[in-house]
């Protein structure tokens, strides 16, 4: 009985030193972070984060939302996502979070002087939006993102997966439709377009339009996606949210979705706030682990 007792806890001293090693190991993962111009047929910067070395590393691109309001954009953050990307470089991931066209220093929309950034993420009139081609933009940038990586060596082509928030991850569910096959898998955090109108919570502007879209995606897309929502999102609510997912799953695509509980006061930015980590973590892991 002692030598069973004794192997017991000899076996489960063991199980927690290569538990203990393996956090060591994730946590000695030296990243280097770096500031990039892409070179594309519409020049951005980009927020890189990257394992130390040479490569090639597997891809991840962080989509960010937008702002309809141009000085809101002019002093948009270069980071937005440091502490998740970092999460995912050290993962063994490169990580490319470009700031949209229009962001930034390239945030010169000034109409009365006829001088206009390029910012193509409206949707238009609430009247008759159109979410499918806004969305469809920033997937475009996706791919480019995607081809130049590919040709700097410095990625594995085929080990790619997209990640995006609010207006991001409605850009990404466009990009599933098109189904590129570099891209294995997609992650949304409070994907969505038209939120908040004049600035009211709860307050879409084309709910049944935004559902009705997301179907159109769902009837081409195959890539294996996660969405993630939050309880207090005053965006895109769970009744939404809901909707968005049945849509999307009943046309044919490929879509887990997760409901997580309320996130300070606006559920929204839960991505941005290094306190979610822990929360959105385990199922991001799960997710990924899966698609291998």
């Amino acid at each position: 009985m002692h030598r069973l007792i004794l192997r017991f806890f000899a076996t489960a001293f063991l199980v927690l030193l290569i538990f203990a090693a393996r956090a060591r190991a994730e946590d000695e993962v030296r990243i280097q972070e770096e500031i990039w111009a892409l070179p594309l047929a519409l020049p951005m910067f980009a927020y890189l984060v990257r394992p130390v070395g040479d490569g090639p590393f597997p891809l991840v691109i962080m989509n960010h939302g937008v702002s309809l309001k141009p000085t809101d954009r002019s002093f948009f953050p270069l980071v937005e996502f440091r502490d998740a990307a970092k999460w995912f470089a050290r993962r063994g991931y490169l990580v490319v979070a470009p700031v949209g066209s229009g962001y930034g220093a390239q945030a010169i929309d000034i109409p009365e002087r006829a001088l206009y950034g390029p910012f193509f993420s409206k949707v238009g009139k609430c009247t008759n939006p159109n979410f499918h081609d806004a969305g469809l933009a920033v997937a475009q940038v996706d791919l480019r993102i995607i081809d130049y990586m590919a040709a700097e060596k410095r990625i594995i082509p085929k080990d790619v997966i997209v990640v995006g928030q609010s207006a991001g991850g409605w850009a990404s569910i466009a990009l599933s439709s098109l189904n590129p096959p570099p891209v294995k898998a997609i992650i949304t955090f409070a994907a969505g377009r038209g939120g908040r109108v004049d600035g009211k919570p709860n307050n879409n502007c084309a709910p049944d339009r935004l559902v009705e879209a997301t179907a159109d995606f769902g009837r081409t897309s195959r890539v294996p996606m996660l969405w993630i929502y939050i309880e207090n999102d005053t965006f895109f609510g769970p009744a939404l949210s809901q909707r968005m997912h049945a849509a999307f799953t009943s046309a044919g695509g490929r879509a887990e979705y997760h409901l997580m509980p309320p996130f300070g006061n606006e559920g929204h930015f839960f991505i941005g706030s290094p306190d979610a980590i822990p929360l959105w973590s385990p199922l991001v892991t799960k997710f990924l682990d899966a698609q291998k």
